[in-house]
Parts: structure tokens; sequence; C-alpha cells
């Protein structure tokens, strides 16, 4: 009975994410948005070279998303086999319980983990995700550990909750299409973020409060961040993984903390984010599309306390997010946006790529390819800028284009034993 009751609050919290995205469906998918970059706030201030990385942190961190909790104990438990002939004998499919923080706010959750044979010949490249959706949604046919302890029984994305989120977000919103990244030869890794830090303001700060020792207060894109970084430290342990090719890779808000991730963490070796919006790759003076003020007050937990009534009393940050994006140079940037999704402001994601681009030229990198617009992709650039048609989901085509640059990026065959100097 206790676990019925549960894994219906788990249904509900997931419904209210949906129908919380669904609140903006103006921006998320009935507007169009143009190639049009004229109209958009100029990268602000210009970065001087060469790049203190060092202070743009320490301002990033004082003025938006709280501090770097990086010295937060992290261990895992030793790899549990869900699947020893996974897929049809293609793979492994294995998952570990991640604990960070000590005592008793310590955090615990289940990382599933899925293994190409191919890892056996040669380490391969791992995609680490964040997840909106819990592991029996994202594994829905495996006998997973969703968060809270229980054995997987079948997928919680069904009735009116899975049709709206799989018809507006898109099919790989939740499931994780594991036959196309063995495809490329990549491993993936899940967890959901919310698991490890709520996606809710009085609960997040409760768990952040009593994360121990971690810094407080911080923020849960900062906190959800190092979730990438506590990961990839475990698995890069792993002789079957490249720890030299993990990127982190998520959709919308961890978008945000996959490009943060990438910036502060020297396990990361890319960035996968896909409509990340305000808060990650998108302006912070933009004026269109859900803007970083309007953010901050619905979200108040994903940024540092305060920001959004300092916001609404006429703050300007002192940087803008092309100093974010400058901050993975020369790891590779995947920023990928959607056409219809103005809500994530995707013509002022392509101006801050261009305001990045010199820290990556200043590395050796080509960072964006001279000439590009907006629909100019080219999965082998250091940023990698991808719009397709369509709103603010994961649909196939994003799959394929997310494959793409991670293979553009870590060949298995030629860059398996030259880790992350090979990335950058």
């Amino acid at each position: 009975m206790i676990w019925q009751t549960f894994k219906w609050a788990i249904r509900l919290v997931l419904f209210g994410i949906i129908f919380g995205g669904m609140w903006g469906c103006t921006m998320l998918g009935l507007n169009y948005a143009s190639l049009e970059t004229d109209n958009k706030p100029i990268p602000r201030p210009d970065i001087t070279l060469p790049f203190d990385a060092e202070a743009t942190r320490a301002t990033l961190e004082a003025e938006l998303y709280g501090p770097w909790p990086g010295n937060l104990p992290v261990s895992a438990s030793a790899p549990k086999m869900i699947d020893a002939n996974y897929l049809d004998g293609r793979g492994t499919l294995e998952e570990i319980t991640l604990t960070i923080g000590a005592g008793d706010g310590a955090r615990s959750f289940p990382v599933v983990i899925a293994i190409p044979n191919t890892a056996s010949e040669r380490p391969v490249p791992l995609l680490i995700s964040q997840t909106f959706s819990d592991n029996c949604s994202v594994f829905p046919n495996d006998p997973v550990t969703e968060f809270g302890g229980a054995i997987c029984d079948g997928t919680n994305m069904t009735g009116a909750t899975g049709f709206i989120a799989t018809n507006i977000f898109g099919t790989y919103i939740a499931y994780a299409p594991i036959e196309r990244y063995f495809d490329a030869g990549l491993a993936y890794a899940s967890f959901p973020g919310w698991s490890f830090v709520p996606d809710s303001n009085d609960a997040a700060q409760l768990v952040m409060a009593d994360l121990s020792p971690g810094p407080a207060p911080t923020s849960t894109l900062m906190a959800w961040a190092f979730g990438f970084h506590a990961a990839a430290g475990v698995f890069g342990e792993d002789s079957r993984i490249n720890a030299g090719a993990i990127a982190a890779i998520g959709h919308s808000r961890y978008g945000k903390s996959a490009l943060i991730a990438s910036g502060w963490s020297d396990r990361i070796a890319a960035a996968v984010a896909h409509q990340s919006g305000f808060g990650g790759g998108s302006s912070s003076r933009s004026t269109t599309g859900e803007t970083l003020k309007r953010m901050a007050n619905s979200y108040p937990h994903w940024v540092r306390p305060g920001l959004g009534e300092e916001l609404e009393n006429g703050l300007d940050l002192t940087l803008d997010q092309h100093f974010l994006l400058a901050l993975s140079a020369p790891k590779p940037i995947f920023l990928g946006n959607g056409r219809r999704d103005v809500w994530s402001d995707p013509n002022s994601s392509f101006v801050l790529a261009q305001g990045a681009d010199p820290v990556y030229e200043a590395t050796g990198s080509d960072g964006l390819p001279d000439g590009a617009g907006m629909r100019d992709f080219d999965p082998a650039a250091d940023i990698s800028y991808w719009l397709r048609v369509g709103g603010h989901s994961v649909v196939s085509e994003d799959i394929d284009a997310f494959t793409r640059f991670m293979n553009a990026h870590f060949d298995t065959e030629s860059r398996s034993e030259t880790g992350l100097q090979s990335a950058q």
C-alpha cells in the first residue's frame, strides 16, 4: 500500500511537470522563430583574451548559480547486473547506487548504465543523461530500480501522462533509444535529476541545506551539474568506459546543468545541451521567450537565492551566457534548438555562440564554423549549433544529431586511448 502511494506520487510529479510546460504552450510550440538575430542583445561585455576562467566561474557563482559543491563526498555501490544479454546480446544493462554527501543528509539514488559489447575491445564514449522521468520510463522493459528502491514493472508513462508527454514533448522525452546509441558505439547512463535534488522550491531548499559538507545556499542547477560530475567520476573508473570521452546530456533544465557541468568539471569532456534556454545557452538580457526574470521567479530553486526579486528590481548581471559557453573551451558543446521553441529563444543562443567563439579560436579550436548560420549544423564543430523544425521536445532527428556530434568528436577507434586532452 505504501509503495502504491509512492508510485502515484511520482506520477503526480511527472504530471505536474508536464502541465507546467503546457502552461507556456504558446511559447513551447505555437509560434515560429525567425532566423533573424539583429534584434537580439549583443553579447556584453566582450570577452577579453586571455580568457580568465577562474574569475568567470566566481562571478557566475556569485550572481547567478550559487557555489559549485565540489567538496561533497561521492561514493557508489558495486555494479548490479540487470541483464547480461541486453538487447539480444548486444551489451549489458547494469546499475549502481550513487551517494552524494555524508551523514543523514546524504542523497542516494540508482543510476542505470547500458554498455555495448564493443567496450570489451576498446573503451567507449559515454553519454550521462539527466532525465525528467523515472528509470522505469527510460527503461520500460527492464527490471531496473527506481528512486525509492522498488523494482520497476513497466513504465510509469501511461494513460494521460504518457499521452501528453510523448505528443507534446516527443517520443524520447522519457524513453531512451539504447539501440541507436549502441549503433553509434556509445554507452548510455541515466538518472532523474530530481532523484538527487528535487525539482520543487521547498523540497529542494531542504535537501540542499542538509547536504554535508556542501555549500549553502546554492541552486539546483549547480547541484544537478555536480550530479553529472559525480557520476562521471564513478563511471570513469570502469575500464570499459573512455574516461576522456564522457559527455553530459540534458534537455531543457537539464541542458542548463549539462553546460554548467562542462564548464566546471574536469571529468566532463563535452556537453549536449538540448534547448537549454535561459540560465543555459540563451541570453540573460533577451526580452523574448521565457526570459531569465520569469524563469527565476517561476523556479527560484534553479538559481541562487534572491535572484528573481533582484531582477524584478532592475539587476543587470555582469556577464551574459557567452561566458558560460566559453568556460567549456576547447571542449565540444552541442547547442540544440527548435524553430517553434521560441520559449528557449534559439536566436539569442546563436548570438551567444558567436560571442564565445573567440575563446575557442584562442585555444586552437575551430569553434563555430566561419560564416555559419542558424541552419548550418556541423557535428564536427566544437560549438555545434543544431536547429530543427518543431518545438520543445526530444524527437528522432535529435537523437541522430546527438550521435553524429559524439561520433565526430569521440571516434572509438582513434580516440579511446588519448583521453580528455584529445577532446580538448
